[in-house]
């Protein structure tokens, strides 16, 4: 089998070689670990870095178009690559790409399509009290949305079945995180979620100004999800 771990940047210069050498080449079960990083319009040499780190493919955008976009640039090229599975991770550093092993697990063993690194915001003293609130908030609405029972719908770190994979048609702009989940709840995707812990912050969050910006871009989200048509299981 083939894996690909795909990563989406946006300016992303400091920590992408960290985040590349840190993704095990090598795991149990897949002949070829492959990664690829999406270059989302970067203005600091990312794509460069992500050369100079070791990286199998790199897509570089002329200019930024979001974090949902470079995420589906991504998704088509790994399947064009012929990937079994694909993981999604940030270039940030902040999930740990030990556990990839763990989040393939399920897709490899044929016990799940969606995979998702759980990192236990409600008890995590990397996010403060407010964000652990807007979180729970969050996550209720999106389980009422998606029709599913997952604990940390926000949560980037994704390993996908090839079938999952081929399935992602984005109708939304600001994030591949809900709108995936969603087509998971109507197509009857089996979910497993994994426990993880993250690594501290680097930098400021680049996908919201604020924790409200969050709320009310995700919010709009779920609102446009939730009128969608369903999907042909």
């Amino acid at each position: 089998m083939r894996l690909v771990v795909q990563i989406p940047c946006f300016n992303e210069a400091s920590t992408i070689a960290a985040v590349i050498r840190s993704v095990p080449r090598t795991l149990p079960g897949f002949a070829r670990v492959e990664v690829l990083v999406i270059d989302d319009g970067s203005t600091d040499g990312t794509a460069e870095a992500a050369r100079a780190a070791g990286a199998d493919h790199v897509i570089a955008h002329a200019r930024n178009l979001g974090l949902a976009r470079a995420f589906s640039s991504g998704t088509a090229k790994a399947l064009a690559l012929g990937a079994d599975v694909l993981v999604n991770t940030d270039g940030d550093g902040q999930y740990p790409q030990e556990d990839i092993a763990r989040l393939v697990g399920p897709i490899a063993e044929g016990r799940a399509e969606l995979v998702i690194g759980d990192r236990g915001v409600a008890r995590s003293p990397e996010f403060p009290r407010r964000k652990r609130a807007l979180h729970a908030l969050g996550s209720v609405v999106a389980r009422l949305v998606s029709g599913t029972r997952v604990a940390d719908p926000p949560s980037g770190f994704r390993a996908y079945s090839r079938a999952a994979a081929s399935a992602i048609h984005l109708e939304t702009d600001f994030s591949h995180t809900l709108e995936t989940l969603v087509i998971a709840g109507r197509l009857g995707w089996r979910i497993v979620e994994i426990p993880i812990v993250v690594h501290g912050a680097t930098r400021p969050s680049r996908l919201f100004a604020s924790d409200w910006q969050y709320v009310a871009s995700s919010a709009l989200t779920l609102v446009r999800l939730a009128a969608l048509p369903p999907r042909r299981r």
